[in-house]
């Protein structure tokens, strides 16, 4: 026998006995159908009405098909045997859905025969109530349990709770497993996010300190900037406009002194001409500055207008972080709340959090306040602007009136040109005169850029020249040297020489004085390469006597060395020939042609130098001590000295 359970649920029941009154129980309604195979195939509708708070409460109904065909005559109803369960659990639901009503539409009632239930049987009535009568859609007789039919029910029962209560305890040992691991991830997940929490404050105070320094530190460098750019900008102009006076008045000048040669019947109208051309001329310059100062200002709030963008566009984008931060701690703070004992903790922190953004949002206010002080000085500034825009047309119409007594002086002026046309055709003369002077002028200038250009080439030339004469100094450090050796000698053989003839007078040195010549027009000293030849001719006589002969290979090297050298520079110093004369006398006066000053300081054991004279430095002194080979051609040998030593 197989049992399939159609309703299990508790209904509110009016129980009512013989001769009691009505009372409220809660009977739980169990209705199965029941299929039997043996010996025939057959179903039966069993209906069983227990209490959950009396255990002993049990009235049992089994309806089979036969006794379904009774009740339905007995009771007319129209609905078949296979239809029947489910239309007595409609009525029973909606039983139970006007059972909180005060007055419900359809009731059930459990009348019993006995003034009380205790054992007897009992019809259940599914009635309707109308406000004109009480209609009763089904009455179902139910009889009382047997005593084994009690203990089976309460065996059956007690199954069923050991079962619930297995069922129970797996789902407790589920849900306890679950809810530790569930614990423990939301502890570990809780850890994480309050590192989070401590992450992103101590982020957010970092970013909040680094902007503010930030925006303090760019304020008052732009003011710097904009305070040192209006002092550039005033200094420079007022430079400017006394430029232009002093070459206002340098112009003004000259034409008075030009116009005070003509005669004096002109004077009165030319002074009043250039008068008015001044003023005509300064109200144009202030005009031209008022108007530079305008496109300034112009400029200043345009950048003003750009950096005020550029603060908005920060605030935004600090207003939407500031936004996504929000978000984050709510989302934080609905996570926390789930939690049991750190959602105190994280409060305490959050209400931290909060009063930095109470001061974040201060300090944006104060920002907000800065921003609309920048406002008002832009607002003062164009107010300027306008002041300056009417002082501009004041002076146009200044100008104006200028010019309308400028056309009637004009006027006069056309009256007396007939008593003018002699005098500017002088003036045009003059007029011609002055245009060669200025033809004449743009030559000059054309020769002197020429001659400024020959200068650089010169210049060029001279820092060669210059270079050379420093790789020369190792040549005059070794004459030096040979000049002191032959001064060495010369005392030696000084009583030898004191004996011969009086050609020239011996220096307090040793060497030989210089003569003058005076046919040729030269009272300077000879150059020392002309006292060294002087010198080396009695001693290249005298070398055989001498205990300190002079080796004639010596001498030869150092001459070649010497000639090379001068020829350099002759090729060098083409362009830069100066009269000797001149020079020569500059260096006898401390004039170093060209040479550093360093060649030029005394020694000790050395004969000291002087200028080189341009009749005396001539390579015919050198001919008898080079040999044929080394000899210079006749074109080197007729440069004079200047050529080597420029100026």
């Amino acid at each position: 026998m197989a049992a399939e359970r159609i309703f299990d649920r508790a209904v509110s029941v009016r129980a009512r006995g013989c001769g009691s009154e009505e009372r409220r129980l809660n009977v739980r309604v169990n209705i199965e159908l029941l299929s039997i195979s043996n010996p025939v195939h057959k179903k039966d509708l069993a209906v069983r009405l227990t209490d959950d708070t009396d255990p002993f409460f049990l009235y049992n109904l089994v309806i089979s098909e036969e006794d379904f065909q009774s009740l339905k005559s007995q009771q007319g109803l129209l609905v078949d045997f296979s239809a029947f369960p489910q239309k007595f659990i409609d009525l029973l639901q909606q039983c139970i859905q006007e059972q909180n009503k005060d007055v419900p539409r359809f009731l059930l009632q459990l009348v019993s025969s006995a003034p009380a239930l205790d054992h007897t049987p009992v019809s259940l009535n599914v009635v309707e109530t109308n406000p004109f009568k009480h209609l009763t859609h089904l009455s179902l007789k139910f009889l009382p349990g047997t005593d084994a039919e009690i203990k089976k029910f309460l065996a059956n029962c007690l199954k069923c709770l050991k079962e619930d209560k297995m069922m129970l305890e797996e789902k407790l040992k589920k849900t306890e497993g679950d809810l530790t691991r569930q614990l423990s991830y939301t502890q570990q997940s809780l850890s994480e996010k309050s590192r989070e929490l401590d992450k992103l404050k101590s982020e957010w105070t970092s970013y909040t300190t680094a902007l503010s320094n930030k925006h303090s530190q760019e304020l008052t460098s732009e003011k710097e900037r904009a305070l040192q750019a209006q002092t550039q900008c005033q200094q420079q102009h007022e430079q400017q406009k006394k430029e232009l006076e002093n070459l206002h008045q340098k112009s003004i000048q000259q034409l008075q002194n030009r116009l005070s040669e003509l005669e004096l019947i002109n004077k009165d109208l030319t002074e009043r001409r250039y008068k008015g051309d001044s003023t005509v001329r300064e109200l144009k310059t202030k005009l031209s500055g008022l108007e530079d100062e305008c496109q300034r200002a112009k400029q200043e709030v345009l950048s003003l207008r750009r950096e005020n963008t550029t603060l908005d566009a920060e605030c935004h984008e600090k207003e939407k972080l500031i936004n996504q931060l929000q978000t984050r701690v709510a989302v934080l703070e609905q996570e926390i709340k789930d939690k049991d004992q750190l959602v105190t903790r994280t409060k305490e922190v959050l209400d931290a959090t909060q009063e930095k953004k109470v001061i974040l949002e201060e300090n944006t206010e104060e920002k907000q306040r800065h921003i609309e002080k920048l406002e008002t000085t832009i607002k003062s500034l164009s107010a300027e602007l306008l002041k300056a825009n009417e002082i501009i047309k004041k002076l146009q119409g200044d100008l104006k009136t200028l010019m309308s007594k400028l056309k009637l002086k004009n006027t006069v002026t056309i009256q007396q040109e007939k008593l003018l046309a002699e005098k500017e055709e002088k003036l045009q003369k003059e007029q011609r005169e002055s245009q060669e002077m200025g033809q004449s002028l743009r030559m000059k200038e054309q020769e002197v850029c020429k001659l400024q250009e020959q200068l650089e080439s010169t210049r060029q030339k001279l820092e060669e020249s210059k270079q050379l004469l420093k790789t020369n100094e190792n040549v005059i450090t070794w004459l030096n040297r040979q000049l002191s050796e032959v001064q060495m000698a010369k005392k030696l053989d000084s009583p030898a020489s004191a004996h011969t003839g009086g050609k020239a007078a011996v220096s307090p040195l040793g060497m030989p004085d210089r003569p003058p010549f005076h046919s040729s027009g030269i009272s300077h000293p000879i150059s020392p390469l002309y006292a060294f030849q002087n010198f080396l001719e009695p001693t290249h006589s005298k070398n055989g006597n001498s205990q300190y002969p002079i080796s004639k290979a010596g001498t030869l090297t150092f001459f070649v060395q010497l000639n090379s050298q001068l020829s350099k520079l002759s090729r060098c110093s083409d362009a830069h020939t100066v009269p000797a004369a001149g020079h020569t006398a500059n260096k006898e006066n401390g004039d170093q042609l060209g040479l550093e000053s360093k060649y030029f300081k005394k020694k000790d054991d050395s004969i000291p130098l002087r200028g080189l004279s341009q009749n005396t430095l001539n390579s015919e002194y050198l001919r008898p001590y080079l040999p044929a080979k080394a000899q210079p051609s006749p074109k080197a040998a007729g440069t004079p000295a200047s050529a080597y030593f420029p100026g």
